[in-house]
């Protein structure tokens, strides 16, 4: 698991758990707050019917009261109300009206006439002197016909004489409920929904730099020319830098002695011969002509330690370079030229024909000198190993975002051992005139200089006979091209 799909599940975890939680609280707050709203309204209703209902308690028969007929023609009135999405057509409260004793002289429904609420907690805790309220459900096991009661003193000269209360079923309150509830889980689910969308774009941005961090030391590890990442956090810049300083030392050290090995194994050759050459020289019977010929072996193969250290030594040099320096655009067609054109006295002398095609805009960013020593070195190689009188065709094309420079020449193939060891550094076969060896950094050194410009070099045994080489750069953007 990605450490980006452990902090998003984290924050999914923490925020969807906090939001469960205050939905479902605010949820079940709906209820008693719409009831608490809903009491506090009967409560001013009860206070305000109960001024009126002195003069009916004050009749023989209360429920012919003046009050007891606009109480009716109340029930009776019709409504045009929209509250919210609801539209309310009737009243929605019943009334009644208690003597001292809690007999009921008036109610909007009249069949309740007479009947004994004093055993009511609104009746007898008002009379009591006490608020009187109660809910009471028609059916016991249906919270939905449940019915609140409200009620009020009914006072005359300060002394109370019976009680007015008011009842509204709770049902009444159940579509502004619903309709609550709903809205609360739509925006709550929205607020989920968009919560998540930005953890997921934390997550992804918190674990940005420690994938760039992942991402250059894997890179590292295998061994590309990588730069470390540019990093914003201060603890990941300075691990970052770290890995780099760690990452050289150790390369430093392996390089080292690397080439140490390799160098202490490519020196024994000229190293022997020169020594052998000077223990013959040494004594007194050998002739002048010997002489001679010991002496020019002498000065060839310190000759070839000489190449071999410079060689090594601009290979090194490369290898510990990871950025170009001097970039400019390079026209390759030209400089291919200028190369073949420095090889004619070797190419002449051999009958070697050198065959030049381009195509597209031969043209890209890099170091002029770099490229014209790998394309010198490609070159060199195709014509020593080209029989003479033979033919070495090179193309210059561009294709897409890249350029390719292809070497073809018509000579041996490669030998199967020998492929998979072409690029090794000291690894060189035989010239087919003369036998002998190069330094065998040649190519070693062309494929430093094509991975420098982010390209890549391929060597290989062409279909239909000979050897070719491939070299593929990044062209120059197609808008940049002059």
């Amino acid at each position: 698991m990605t450490l980006s799909l452990r902090i998003f599940i984290g924050y999914f975890l923490l925020v969807g758990l906090g939001m469960m939680v205050f939905l479902y609280s605010t949820y079940d707050q709906l209820h008693p707050v719409l009831r608490q709203a809903s009491e506090e309204t009967l409560v001013d209703t009860a206070n305000l019917l109960a001024e009126f209902a002195p003069a009916a308690l004050a009749e023989d028969d209360p429920a012919s009261s003046a009050f007891a007929s606009t109480i009716e023609r109340y029930t009776q009135r019709p409504l045009n109300a929209r509250i919210w999405l609801r539209e309310k057509t009737t009243p929605g409260i019943d009334v009644y009206l208690t003597d001292a004793q809690g007999r009921v002289v008036f109610h909007t429904r009249p069949e309740e006439t007479g009947a004994d609420y004093g055993r009511w907690r609104d009746v007898s805790l008002t009379l009591a002197g006490e608020y009187g309220a109660r809910t009471t459900r028609l059916d016991p096991d249906d919270e939905l016909t449940s019915v609140m009661y409200v009620a009020a003193p009914v006072r005359r000269d300060g002394e109370i004489i019976g009680v007015l209360t008011v009842a509204q079923p709770n049902l009444n309150i159940q579509p502004f409920l619903d309709y609550a509830r709903r809205q609360i889980l739509q925006l709550g689910s929205g607020i989920l929904l968009v919560s998540l969308l930005l953890g997921g774009v934390i997550s992804v941005w918190l674990t940005r730099s420690i994938r760039q961090l992942v991402q250059y030391v894997e890179r590292a590890g295998r061994g590309d020319k990588v730069q470390p990442p540019i990093l914003r956090e201060t603890s990941l810049a300075r691990l970052a830098a770290s890995t780099e300083r760690m990452r050289r030392e150790i390369e430093g050290k392996a390089y080292v002695e690397r080439y140490v090995e390799n160098l202490a194994h490519e020196m024994k050759s000229p190293l022997s011969a020169i020594r052998g050459a000077v223990e013959i020289l040494q004594e007194p019977d050998t002739g002048a002509r010997n002489r001679e010929r010991f002496l020019d072996n002498i000065d060839l193969e310190s000759r070839r330690m000489q190449r071999l250290i410079d060689r090594l030594l601009s290979l090194a040099a490369l290898e510990n370079r990871h950025t170009l320096n001097a970039v400019e655009t390079v026209d390759m067609a030209t400089l291919v030229r200028d190369e073949i054109t420095r090889r004619a006295p070797h190419t002449e002398a051999r009958q070697i024909q050198v065959l030049v095609s381009t195509s597209g805009s031969p043209r890209l960013e890099g170091e002029r000198f770099l490229l014209a020593q790998a394309v010198s070195n490609l070159l060199d190689n195709a014509l020593d190993f080209c029989p003479p009188g033979g033919t070495v065709m090179l193309h210059l094309a561009r294709r897409g975002d890249e350029l390719v420079l292809s070497l073809h020449n018509d000579g041996d193939p490669i030998p199967d051992y020998a492929r998979p060891r072409v690029f090794e550094r000291f690894y060189s076969l035989s010239r087919p005139d003369s036998d002998r060896r190069s330094t065998g950094l040649g190519l070693s050194f062309v494929r430093e200089i094509a991975e420098l410009h982010q390209g890549r070099i391929a060597l290989d045994n062409a279909v239909g006979g000979g050897v070719i080489a491939v070299l593929t750069l990044p062209a120059l953007a197609e808008g940049r091209v002059q």
